[in-house]
């Protein structure tokens, strides 16, 4: 499970990006008679998730649509999703944790102008939905997808330069925006404080894979432990740490240590961990603050997680 069926014709509601796109339930009825006539006869429902990047809707009960919400440029947009389902594949391959397959690309057509794609549809809830921050089981379970990530050949591939994973210090210019947009939401100046030391931090460890976003919208679960993961397009070569923002986004103070000790994170990279989650979540507390309250507040309890191990740390 991705989230919850809407009854919607369009989700989601309020944009989250000035740029973004939108798809009706009627456009996909329509994209997906026309394309996959084999499909013809099962229901459309949209889905109301959490997620940024796609517009979700369920074709009968196996299957989940995509709709990417941004993007300008179809054949960009088509390397984009074949490079998702290549990475998919690659980490199917690596885990015993579900991984949706990749089912078949779309093409553009009446009411949506760029390729879209179909994979299966996954058993189980979003850690947004069913919290399993405090269970020892699971904390024990996201240890070991993050070592089945890391223990994915990179085939020399190295870290893309963009985005978070590098150089700490690449993330000033952003996280300046950040604490602009912030200042009537949070206590920026402690904030501040915070980022001023993360961000001197060194980076002396090669390269590994990286999911590269585990938050909980990303990851499923039943009975408080990991039974997928999703969203596994970012799946690329870059700091070790870069993955361990789950340890922040997904655990309590009681839980997270199981997962360190379980990695045998050393004092560095554990740091460097605090420093990639703390750019994620200076970013969504604002930037969602209106047109996704969920990943706003995800933000919100990131940074207050982080301010206490600081507090602890200090103590």
């Amino acid at each position: 499970m991705i989230g919850k069926e809407s009854p919607l014709d369009a989700v989601p509601q309020r944009p989250m990006h000035a740029d973004q796109l939108t798809v009706s339930r009627a456009a996909v009825r329509a994209l997906v008679d026309e394309q996959f006539p084999e499909w013809a006869r099962l229901p459309i429902r949209a889905v109301a998730s959490e997620g940024t990047v796609n517009a979700i809707f369920r074709i009968g009960d196996r299957f989940a649509a995509r709709f990417p919400l941004r993007g300008d440029d179809a054949d960009t947009t088509r390397r984009m999703l074949v490079s998702e389902a290549d990475a998919a594949r690659e980490l199917a391959g690596s885990t015993p944790f579900q991984v949706p397959a990749p089912v078949a690309l779309g093409r553009p057509g009446p009411g949506y102008r760029l390729p879209w794609s179909v994979q299966t549809w996954l058993p189980g809830t979003t850690a947004t939905e069913d919290d399993p921050g405090s269970s020892a089981g699971f904390a024990h379970d996201l240890a070991e997808l993050i070592a089945d990530v890391r223990g994915i050949d990179t085939r020399g591939r190295t870290f893309s330069g963009h985005g978070r994973g590098g150089d700490l210090q690449s993330q000033d210019a952003w996280l300046e925006t950040c604490f602009r947009h912030s200042q009537h939401l949070l206590d920026v100046p402690r904030l501040r404080r915070l980022w001023s030391g993360l961000r001197e931090l060194p980076h002396d460890a090669p390269d590994v894979m990286n999911h590269g976003d585990l938050i909980p919208g990303n990851v499923l679960v039943s009975g408080g432990r990991l039974v997928g993961v999703l969203d596994v397009g970012g799946l690329a070569p870059a700091d070790p740490a870069l993955d361990l923002v789950g340890a922040w986004h997904l655990l309590d103070a009681r839980t997270r240590p199981l997962l360190r000790d379980d990695l045998g994170c050393d004092d560095l990279e554990w740091e460097r961990s605090k420093a990639w989650a703390f750019a994620q979540a200076m970013g969504l507390v604002w930037y969602y603050a209106d047109s996704n309250p969920s990943m706003s507040r995800l933000g919100r309890r990131t940074l207050d997680r982080l301010l206490e191990d600081e507090a602890t740390t200090r103590r």
